[in-house]
């Protein structure tokens, strides 16, 4: 009686949270099929923050409307939603890929006003590869000053389960551990994803990008408590954001799982939600 009671009580929120959603907006003029965002609005008026999400896939498979929970969990927070899409390796090299991604958020910050988004209050947050690529361009002003935004129009981040914000010491450790084992290399592993150059790999690090004074957002980095690469990779962030001056909370969800992490996101009662709705009341959202 009870869990029904809750989840009619549930349901009833939900509803009392309608969303407006536009789907398949392009953000490059005569674009790629995947140059297309979806729109989550809350009801009400106001100029209202925007959380600016990207899927994960390995940079070579996801989609934008992969999203679970979240737009609910953000649009209840008075939030605009954004989900967008990508062209994926090996169709397009890594620095293309991001420049998609780029080109999406500039797309945002030019228009999300349209949809009662504020442009200067954006929070950048993704999954697995989508972790890295938030990351990446909360840290590394250039990608985002190609499309006119400037990292001031950011308010946070949050990366969910990367392994990749340290590349080099990703490729080490996966490499090593195949390489004591007796195991074959991948043929498309971390090294050839990040375009085989230790300079790529380094540039496409969010830990090479941290130092004071550049306007870094604060950070949520969540992770799976007991997955050994994607914790050391979330300690690894914490501590160089610290070193940096950056207001940093790492949290490490226990008795969960890479793809339950993210898809339990938005749920009552999930730990790591509640790590979110904090980092939103720090931010004042």
């Amino acid at each position: 009686m009870k869990a029904c009671f809750a989840a009619a009580l549930f349901l009833l929120t939900a509803l009392a949270h309608a969303q407006e959603i536009r789907r398949d907006l392009p953000y490059v003029d005569n674009g790629h099929a995947r140059h297309k965002l979806d729109v989550y609005t809350p009801g009400g008026e106001g100029k209202r923050p925007v959380v600016f999400w990207i899927h994960g896939g390995g940079w070579q498979a996801g989609d934008k409307s992969s999203v679970q929970d979240k737009p609910r969990l953000f649009t209840e927070r008075g939030c605009v939603f954004v989900s967008t899409n990508y062209r994926l390796l090996p169709e397009v090299d890594m620095e293309t890929l991001v420049g998609d991604v780029a080109k999406a958020l500039g797309w945002v910050h030019r228009h999300i006003a349209e949809f009662g988004g504020d442009p200067q209050k954006i929070l950048v947050g993704g999954h697995s590869a989508g972790a890295q690529l938030a990351a990446l361009l909360c840290t590394d002003p250039h990608w985002l000053q190609a499309e006119g935004v400037a990292l001031n129009a950011l308010i946070g981040c949050l990366p969910v389960d990367g392994d990749t914000y340290d590349i080099p010491a990703i490729i080490e450790t996966a490499e090593t551990r195949r390489r004591v084992h007796g195991l074959p290399q991948p043929k498309f592993g971390h090294r050839e994803k990040f375009m085989h150059s230790p300079d790529k790999h380094r540039a496409f690090s969010a830990v090479s990008h941290l130092a004071t004074g550049k306007g870094i957002p604060p950070f949520l980095i969540l992770h799976v408590a007991d997955h050994p690469d994607t914790s050391a990779q979330a300690v690894r962030l914490e501590q160089g954001l610290q070193q940096a001056g950056v207001a940093v909370r790492r949290f490490g969800a226990r008795r969960t799982d890479h793809v339950k992490l993210n898809d339990d996101l938005g749920l009552p009662g999930d730990e790591a939600t509640r790590e979110v709705q904090a980092f939103l009341d720090r931010l004042q959202l």
